[in-house]
């Protein structure tokens, strides 16, 4: 198996704060690779130390084979190309002259290539509109263009969706997907929206508090994922002291919305219930979601 990216025992402490802790994660080479994670859990420092931009207090990490450390590890980070936090572009100029600029930066003998950049990335057609006058969903994909303008075969993408409207998420969407099947680049995507992230990852990495607490493969997952019935109550609150009183296994997805495990008997929980003056709506069978499945991960690693 051949690795991009291998983190060993990764650490890094701001004073008393330890945003890293001990990390340990591999990126298979072709894969997408979704980061999962609450916000603060680590994720963007963990991109800004791969990128060089930061420096870890313990531990180590490789970047195809290459040790951080070594005198070569600018080779392996030219192979990258990455959007930390925010895209990295100029807003007063247009499309192509942020690509032009990029190029210059790396120190590219021409402009060859930056129509069919502009082109994969959807912005061919904007002409001499300046940046600043882009949606958020082109900025992105303007962001991500000079962000493969070195050719690159790793692509690191910090919260790539955060803030698009639907529109926008789907372009992202099948952007990132375009680039993996067609090109043949390994994605990184940290994020916290895990139902569109359910649509891209081939694995999964998930991080809190610092700590690496699961790493599973889009095939794994499925397999892990258990069975449910959701159910829609009149009343949330009387669910859960009801499913707790029976030792019932669930997790809340909604206002009025509740995925629940196990085997129990449909007529025993309509009963109690009724006693607490709560009404099942609907009642419907379905797959443990990505979203609940992280959710009762995270309850079992700080439960254990």
């Amino acid at each position: 198996m051949e690795y991009v990216l291998e983190t060993h025992n990764l650490s890094k402490q701001y004073h008393s704060f330890k945003a890293l802790d001990r990390l340990s994660m591999r990126v298979e080479k072709g894969a997408i690779y979704g980061f999962v994670g609450k916000n603060g859990a680590g994720k963007t420092t963990l991109i800004r130390i791969i990128c060089g931009l930061q420096r870890p207090t313990d531990g180590g990490y490789t970047l195809y084979g290459r040790g951080h450390a070594t005198a070569d590890i600018g080779k392996s980070r030219r192979r990258m190309g990455a959007i930390v936090e925010t895209p990295s572009i100029y807003h007063d100029m247009t499309a192509e002259e942020n690509l032009r600029a990029q190029y210059r930066i790396l120190g590219r003998p021409s402009f060859d290539g930056i129509d069919k950049l502009l082109e994969l990335v959807g912005l061919r057609g904007t002409g001499k509109k300046k940046a600043k006058h882009f949606s958020l969903g082109m900025r992105q994909r303007l962001g991500i263009a000079v962000a493969l303008a070195g050719d690159p075969d790793f692509l690191v993408l910090d919260e790539p969706v955060n803030g698009l409207d639907p529109q926008g998420i789907v372009e992202m969407r099948e952007l990132i997907l375009k680039l993996n099947r067609e090109h043949m680049i390994t994605v990184l995507i940290s994020s916290h929206i895990l139902d569109e992230l359910s649509r891209l990852a081939t694995h999964y990495g998930f991080i809190d508090s610092g700590r690496i607490v699961r790493e599973i493969s889009a095939e794994e997952l499925e397999r892990s994922c258990r069975k449910c019935m959701n159910l829609t109550v009149t009343d949330i609150h009387a669910l859960v002291r009801t499913l707790d009183a029976m030792g019932i296994e669930y997790a809340v997805t909604a206002d009025k919305k509740a995925d629940v495990f196990g085997e129990w008997n449909i007529t025993e929980l309509t009963r109690a219930l009724d006693q607490e003056n709560c009404t099942i709506q609907n009642m419907e069978a379905r797959d443990e979601s990505l979203e609940s499945y992280y959710i009762n991960l995270l309850g079992g690693e700080r439960n254990a």
